[in-house]
């Protein structure tokens, strides 16, 4: 594996463990205070190395975390990573930024930024060898079901317990399986999940049992715990258990508890390639990083684009907005203006109305109708409630009267400093099933914009229920966001409560997604509550703080640590023959696309061409690393026909070391070939590198490969004059 840290003692400590566990190093690098050399290029180096084929990374702060987000993403997506993050709490923290001189930002963010970049995160020194070799030898599972496997109760007892605490689903068990373990067991057996195989057990019993939960579909994994016994010595044990693992492809750990005697049966597992741990615990918290491990390269996959693809956003009248209250001099938006800044990107909101006078709220009431709620409009009140600027429930005129009253003489009270603009009348909003949620936008000072997402209302601050995502979001990584939470429990149906409308939350979490990606201005926000029941949800307050000095769009979305799907390269067009195309990037589920245009769209000497050399078929890490991009730093454009949405060509860049030049490659369908499309994909790849600030475009080509070199002339590359005499040509373009 390799080994960056910021910390060169904790370089030198592990090196000298590594030396006993058998663990070599192909690189050991300390940053230092990365001055010069910062984890992202680091990276760069590390994803290519062939000799590296796990990373393990101890992380105090980080300088550029765009760098550092694209540079971790790009090598998880080819290599196992281990991170140890110090500074979790507010001391560690500083005593952080002191050595390294690098923020670390809130842990829960950068908890979340490594979710989405696909690694796994280890909280003790302990854990970081043992991690890293696990992801480098061990099969993966493919959930988090553990079946466990013991010769006795207490260590499944204990086995059991650890995983309720560390949040480890202990599988069921079909009744096939218990059909045939019932046939195998003596009647003592423990009938259910874990399976206790009792400590008279001989090899034949503890074999029929392996396989049987081996071959039950409702299990990802089987943890066998073994302790001595006289009738069983742990050599065979083991031996069984090695045998019998490797006709699966199941993942099997192993924990053989004891001394001396466990030593011989560890000793046979470990070399069979199955993991081998002292303790019920460390087994079961190895699984749960496996798991885990599974859950975040699947988010790692995810691509979302900067805007749902169903919404329809007014970008327009949510930047009139924000200009309007920066010309004002203000930073936080009314609650009428958060209201239309909602309604712009399609978040239901009720209505709302200002009432400067007593007349005029009677005037709001008679259009909105009764029951109504009121709060108090004032720009140096950000939470109503903390100066009982809130009043519902107002059911009649009367009510009406001398609770405007109230409001006012109470906020006066309170604040008497405040700037009272007048009262927000707005319809109230009751629903009886309704469950009330939050969701949140911050800045964070290393990884920019962040959302939140848990329980609302005004215990938000004692619940402390949320968790932290990373935009953009997709349905997808918007519904894990909210398993995550504690409330997402009691979003289901329970007793005579129907469940809540679970696509409308998606819906509202992945349109605030989109808000922050099309607005570098918003930077605050919550909505809260975010009022949920079986039939819809409705924002029924929102507070939004804008930055006055990024009112400009930018499409490279600066203020976002993960770049996110370019849809503004999504366009149409047309070969000189009138047939009409549609170019865009590539993305992951692209996957059968390109497989299908590499392996039958183009010929072996074109795939000569293209790959250097002979290739018939992708094999699964090719696929990803020609569909999986970061797009900050690389792409591919496809060209698919607009009749049969086929895929006819594709171009694409690469980074090149120096991180100013990018190399390309084009290929086009053998049917299409000498139809303009070559041309016209080079042409827009061209003008996306240039813009994404690449000053140079290099290509490498075979010295046959004539068309290829014709269209680079064409296109203004430099040939050398002696190239011909080369195995590989270089060609060079200055994008300007």
């Amino acid at each position: 594996m390799a080994l960056v840290s910021q910390s060169g003692a904790l370089i030198t400590a592990l090196v000298d463990a590594a030396t006993g566990l058998g663990i070599g190093f192909s690189s050991v690098i300390s940053t230092g205070a990365g001055s010069d050399l910062d984890f992202g290029e680091i990276l760069d180096f590390l994803t290519w190395d062939s000799a590296t084929r796990t990373i393990l990374l101890y992380i105090e702060g980080v300088h550029d975390a765009r760098r550092f987000v694209s540079g971790l993403r790009a090598a998880a997506r080819i290599k196992p990573i281990v991170v140890i993050k110090a500074g979790r709490h507010l001391s560690g923290s500083k005593a952080a930024m002191s050595h390294t001189g690098a923020l670390a930002g809130n842990d829960a963010v950068f908890d979340a930024a490594l979710r989405r970049c696909g690694v796994v995160r280890v909280r003790t020194y302990d854990g970081m060898l043992t991690a890293a070799g696990l992801l480098g030898a061990a099969r993966l599972p493919q959930g988090g079901r553990l079946a466990i496997l013991t010769n006795g109760g207490g260590p499944g007892v204990l086995a059991a317990d650890y995983a309720a605490d560390a949040g480890v689903e202990l599988a069921g068990l079909a009744p096939a399986t218990l059909e045939a373990l019932n046939a195998r067991l003596p009647p003592q057996w423990s009938h259910g999940n874990p399976v206790d195989i009792l400590g008279d057990a001989d090899a034949a019993r503890l074999q029929a049992a392996l396989a049987s939960l081996l071959a039950d579909d409702g299990s990802d994994a089987v943890l066998a715990l073994f302790y001595p016994q006289l009738l069983l010595p742990a050599r065979i044990a083991a031996q069984v258990i090695a045998d019998t693992a490797r006709a699966s492809a199941r993942p099997v750990l192993t924990a053989w508890l004891g001394g001396a005697e466990m030593q011989a049966g560890s000793a046979v597992v470990e070399a069979a390639g199955l993991p081998a741990f002292r303790s019920p615990e460390s087994a079961v918290a190895a699984f749960g990083m496996l798991a885990e491990y599974r859950r975040v390269q699947r988010l790692l996959h995810e691509v979302p684009p900067p805007r749902t693809r169903d919404s329809a956003h007014d970008v327009d009248a949510a930047q009139r907005l924000a200009a309007a209250a920066a010309a004002a001099g203000r930073t936080v938006l009314t609650e009428p203006e958060s209201k239309q800044l909602l309604a712009c990107f399609g978040v239901a909101a009720p209505p709302v109305l200002i009432a400067k006078t007593m007349e005029d709220a009677h005037t709001a009431a008679q259009r909105l109708g009764y029951p109504l709620a009121l709060k108090i409009l004032s720009p140096d009140i950000s939470h109503k409630s903390d100066v009982k600027g809130v009043r519902l429930g107002i059911r009649d005129e009367a009510g009406l009267a001398r609770e405007y009253e109230r409001l006012l003489a109470e906020v006066r009270a309170a604040r008497p400093d405040a700037r009272i603009e007048g009262v927000v009348v707005q319809p109230l909003i009751e629903k009886r099933f309704g469950r009330e949620l939050m969701i949140g936008v911050a800045t964070d000072p290393v990884f920019g914009r962040v959302l939140s997402f848990g329980a609302g209302g005004v215990a938000v601050e004692l619940l402390r229920d949320n968790v932290i995502g990373l935009p953009p979001l997709n349905r997808l990584l918007a519904q894990e966001m909210i398993a995550r939470t504690r409330i997402s429990r009691v979003l289901g149906a329970y007793r005579q409560v129907p469940a809540a409308d679970a696509a409308a939350i998606v819906d509202a979490l992945t349109r605030v997604s989109d808000m922050v990606c099309a607005l570098p201005w918003l930077v605050e926000m919550d909505i809260n509550p975010l009022l949920v029941d079986d039939a819809d949800c409705v924002a029924l307050d929102a507070r939004v703080v804008i930055d006055p000095a990024r009112l400009q769009p930018d499409r490279h979305y600066r203020h976002l640590a993960i770049h996110p799907y370019p849809a503004h390269l999504e366009t149409r067009a047309a070969l000189a023959d009138g047939t009409a195309l549609r170019v865009r990037p590539i993305r992951p589920e692209d996957a059968a696309l390109e497989r299908d245009f590499v392996e039958h769209q183009i010929s072996e000497q074109s795939r000569r061409t293209r790959f250097l050399g002979a290739v018939r078929t992708l094999t699964p890490e090719m696929l990803a690393r020609l569909t999986q991009l970061d797009y900050e730093r690389e792409l591919a454009l496809i060209a698919l026909s607009e009749d049969t949405d086929q895929m006819i060509g594709v171009a694409r860049y690469n980074p090149n070391p120096d991180g100013e030049s990018c190399e390309f490659a084009v290929t086009v369908a053998d049917a299409w070939q000498r139809r303009g499309a070559g041309t016209l994909l080079m042409e827009r790849l061209m003008d996306a590198a240039r813009d994404a600030g690449y000053r140079r475009m290099t290509g490498n080509v075979l010295p046959d490969n004539d068309a290829m070199l014709h269209l680079a002339r064409s296109l203004g590359f430099e040939v050398p004059a002696t190239a011909m005499a080369s195995t590989v040509i270089e060609i060079t373009r200055v994008l300007g």
